[in-house]
């Protein structure tokens, strides 16, 4: 692939990551709001705005380096986070754990009202291409959500499960939660589970998968 397309390929997968990442951040921001927090609408977040969720390093470097670095075969990144006051929710552990639920939850839902579209809908062979890798990134972005080291939302989701003794002590790894993150891609471990379990939602949703 000459530059041209290369540029052209990252340009696209780019767009389709941003509208999976500002699906998933507003999510987290409604049901905190619904919850009682109101920090995420006060602080801008509360809207399907892309640039008010966009990162420098987690929006844009990250997903350019990965590009790079994998020959334009791989596209990944991360918003900034939602803020949430916890001790303004209405029942702040549980809460949590909803809010937590909101993002993956929220890419699953549209790469599932994607899949019926494209099924219902006899879409150019192109148009229904680029909508698949759209249903492939929201359930790649979901899956690896729920991985449950902070401050990814499954860490959210298990501490709201985690009775509070031991819930605190699990707070207490964030510090090194980056550094965990990066070993374990870096080693392959989280291979094991994230593709596996991509392939079985795509087969679900009846769009393929591995």
């Amino acid at each position: 692939m000459n530059f041209t397309g290369q540029l052209a390929s990252f340009a696209i997968s780019f767009g389709m990551l941003i509208i999976a990442m500002t699906v998933h951040e507003f999510a987290h921001g409604f049901v905190a709001y619904k919850l009682g927090d109101s920090t995420a609408k006060y602080s801008g977040r509360l809207t399907l705005n892309p640039l008010a969720h966009i990162d420098l390093f987690w929006t844009i470097l990250l997903p350019l380096f990965l590009f790079i670095s994998s020959g334009g075969h791989f596209v990944f990144g991360a918003a900034k986070p939602v803020p949430v006051n916890y001790w303004s929710l209405k029942n702040p552990k549980k809460d949590m754990l909803w809010i937590g639920a909101a993002g993956p939850l929220s890419n699953f839902a549209l790469a599932l009202v994607i899949s019926i579209i494209i099924k219902l809908v006899g879409f150019p062979y192109i148009i229904s291409l680029l909508l698949m890798n759209l249903i492939m990134i929201n359930v790649v972005l979901g899956v690896f959500n729920l991985i449950p080291i902070p401050p990814l939302d499954g860490s959210r989701i298990l501490m709201g499960l985690l009775p509070e003794s031991l819930a605190y002590q699990y707070t207490r790894i964030e510090p090194y939660s980056f550094i965990i993150l990066i070993a374990l891609i870096w080693m392959g471990a989280l291979n094991i589970f994230i593709w596996p379990v991509v392939g079985l939602i795509l087969r679900l949703l009846g769009v393929g998968g591995a």
